[in-house]
């Protein structure tokens, strides 16, 4: 299973109820975050977020209000007492970014590794640490490099005792053969397919800040579980801004939840403008039946 949180649903800055957009992931103990604004920290313990358990970080793009919460996050993960590595996976230029963010961050217990992505294709990779969880990167239409990402979990298919029991394989071997390992036993070679019931549907959501509509992105985003999109404005009363700009309002998304046909959207990136982004629930959903404008620290397990 995936725990998700959007931790922060504010765009531009940070509100005195809302934090910037930032979206938290866990699977098997393994955290990744998407973006880190400013107050980060704050908007993740707010949201009972074990930091701690941190190690990929994915940036959207390098706008203030998605990194510049990156100085905070390094410092409370070192007060946390943070050893292992932390990944960081971003657009091109944020090796200089980040190291020129980092000059306050004095003496981190941890190692930070940083792998600059490409800005032109959509690119896959196994998220560290978790071989099952693989995450694709996608270019954005906004005005600087701007990716988004989708995250899979590929589940094991489901395991069956009686098939193990029937084979007299003892339980020391059951987990070895669950997570695709072949055994020998007994002069025998046991593989993964003789204890288990064939296979599950993986697991995914899509995250996509700031950008305009297009055709990556709906193809990033086909048949996720679950799609969190930017919703700068609930309608299209700032639309030339938007365009100029490089967002996409509530329709944008909507639209983009139906044409990619994904099974539930979470609105975000809410413009400072826009105190009360829920008064527009019933008019979007009559377009994405399946669509929720979330507060800060809503959350949901896939």
């Amino acid at each position: 299973m995936i725990d998700i949180c959007l931790a922060g649903t504010g765009g531009m800055m940070p509100l005195k109820n809302r934090w910037l957009t930032t979206c938290y992931s866990e699977v098997q103990g393994n955290g990744i975050l998407i973006d880190c604004g400013e107050g980060t920290q704050i908007a993740l313990a707010q949201a009972d977020i074990n930091t701690n358990r941190i190690n990929t970080l994915l940036i959207t793009h390098f706008h203030a209000d998605h990194i510049s919460g990156f100085p905070g996050l390094m410092l409370s993960l070192k007060n946390f007492q943070k050893t292992s590595p932390l990944y960081v996976f971003c657009p091109p230029g944020g090796k200089e970014i980040i190291k020129n963010l980092s000059c306050i961050c004095d003496d981190l217990p941890f190692k930070i590794f940083i792998d600059e992505l490409p800005p032109d294709r959509f690119f896959s990779f196994e998220s560290p640490g978790q071989k099952d969880f693989v995450i694709i990167s996608a270019p954005m239409r906004h005005t600087k490099k701007c990716l988004a990402y989708r995250l899979t979990l590929n589940r094991k298919p489901v395991f069956n005792p009686e098939k193990a029991k029937e084979l007299n394989i003892p339980l020391q071997y059951w987990k070895v053969l669950h997570r695709g390992e072949d055994v020998e036993f007994d002069g025998k070679i046991f593989t993964t397919d003789m204890v288990t019931d064939g296979e599950r549907n993986p697991l995914t959501y899509t995250y996509a800040t700031d950008t305009r509509p297009n055709d990556n992105l709906i193809e990033l985003a086909e048949k996720s579980d679950l799609f969190i999109c930017e919703g700068m404005y609930g309608d299209d009363e700032n639309v030339e801004d938007l365009r100029k700009k490089g967002h996409s309002n509530f329709i944008d998304a909507a639209m983009a939840a139906k044409k990619a046909d994904v099974k539930e959207l979470w609105l975000t990136h809410f413009s400072p403008a826009m105190p009360n982004p829920y008064v527009y629930k019933d008019s979007i959903r009559k377009i994405f039946q399946n669509t929720k404008i979330p507060k800060d620290g809503f959350k949901k397990t896939l």
